[in-house]
């Protein structure tokens, strides 16, 4: 087998580890970029990988009437925050703060090991944005209990 032909073999492995919902969030993201003035903002980062999640929410009588996001990192991160702007639409606030990475990935018809940790970013990030604009309501907010710190919450654990 040639290279040109390795590198096809790899490349269609690879694809062939995502769920087609995965690689059409990938190809054709939801709610892509900013929101100007929004009400709540989070952005969130793995040190490990390099992708970053920033969240944008705008909300109005506390339901979640817009919400867009800019990823940096690869495909699966990008799909995952896709689907969680999508799960948290028309969402009330406290109805959005449930939403888990298992639903992310459930809604995505799943995704690799090596990929989990995507899921729990766009978790992260919905969180962030949310206690963002609790913080900006004047609200306090609890101390996120997290499994490392991306300074999404304000901690500097």
């Amino acid at each position: 087998m040639g290279i040109k032909q390795e590198k096809q073999v790899n490349i269609e492995r690879g694809v062939n580890m995502y769920s087609d919902k995965v690689m059409d969030h990938f190809s054709n993201p939801r709610n892509v970029g900013e929101i100007e003035n929004a009400d709540g903002v989070g952005q969130v980062g793995n040190s490990k990988c390099g992708d970053i999640m920033k969240m944008y929410l705008k909300i109005e009588d506390d339901v979640i009437v817009d919400v867009k996001f800019k990823t940096f990192g690869c495909g699966a991160a990008v799909a995952t925050s896709s689907m969680a702007t999508e799960l948290i639409k028309g969402k009330t606030v406290e109805e959005a703060l449930k939403m888990s990475n298992k639903a992310v990935v459930e809604a995505l018809d799943g995704l690799p090991p090596a990929k989990l940790h995507c899921s729990v970013l766009a978790e992260e990030a919905v969180i962030a944005a949310i206690n963002d604009y609790k913080r900006k309501q004047g609200h306090e907010v609890e101390d996120v209990d997290c499994q490392g710190c991306c300074g999404g919450c304000g901690s500097t654990r």
